[in-house]
């Protein structure tokens, strides 16, 4: 069996051929306490912790020199490790509550390992609550970084229904006008339009202090992602949205 170095050596040797190869971060950030689910990071999910997919897509992608899961749990933190995350540090208090940022929390983790002389070129931020996305999502997102030249690149899905076909309502729920911007378009005639789906952030270490407006300007690429490995779990709802997934298609 091919372990996560020896799928970095073989991912590299491949895609990385006439350069100097970049040296690759996945944070996967994963506070305890969620008011939505509790501890939904760690809740079981097919018979496994939830924060388990994610790693383990990580693992599979075969591009990181470091897979650090961010949490301020012992718990987590142990969990973490037993699926084969680096966890050397807990995240701090003030960067553990409700308000506490993605980002905020990213630049705070790379700041840590400087402290113990790691640098890293590019970090991909790898939601906890995406656990469909897989290694070779994560593989084509870097594809698209490199063949673009990238700055950054951003998991997309088609929209399962066009915000054309939605609209605000007065207080008085009147749908007049409800639908005047497609009135004269057939419906094969409508764009298609995307989603920002969580699944994968992938971003040059140089922007990092930029990252909240660098993601969505000239530079960033998106990965279009299939619906299906697109949910994005807040609550038990989604949850059960993902489980049934991946007993339909075996993920």
């Amino acid at each position: 069996m091919i372990d996560g170095r020896e799928m970095l050596l073989m991912f590299r040797s491949e895609h990385d051929q006439g350069s100097v190869a970049m040296r690759n971060i996945a944070i996967i950030p994963a506070r305890s306490g969620s008011k939505g689910l509790k501890d939904k990071n760690i809740k079981l999910l097919a018979g496994k912790p939830m924060i388990a997919y994610t790693i383990e897509a990580a693992k599979e992608a075969g591009i990181f020199d470091c897979i650090h899961v961010s949490t301020d749990s012992g718990e987590y933190a142990r969990i973490a490790k037993e699926f084969g995350a680096d966890v050397p540090f807990l995240r701090s208090d003030v960067l553990s509550g409700d308000t506490a940022g993605s980002w905020d929390v990213v630049r705070w983790v790379m700041e840590q390992y400087a402290k113990l002389g790691q640098e890293f070129d590019c970090v991909t931020l790898l939601q906890p609550t995406s656990p469909l996305r897989t290694g070779v999502d994560i593989q084509n997102a870097y594809r698209v970084m490199q063949e673009k030249q990238a700055d950054a690149v951003v998991a997309v899905c088609e929209m399962e229904h066009s915000p054309l076909w939605s609209n605000t309502l007065p207080e008085n729920g009147n749908m007049n006008g409800f639908l005047d911007r497609v009135a004269n378009i057939g419906r094969q005639k409508l764009p298609d339009y995307y989603r920002i789906n969580g699944a994968v952030y992938m971003l040059k270490t140089s922007l990092l202090e930029q990252a909240e407006t660098a993601l969505y300007r000239e530079g960033t690429y998106a990965y279009q992602m299939p619906k299906e490995r697109s949910v994005d779990i807040d609550d038990a709802f989604d949850f059960a949205i993902a489980e049934a997934i991946m007993n339909k298609y075996g993920l």
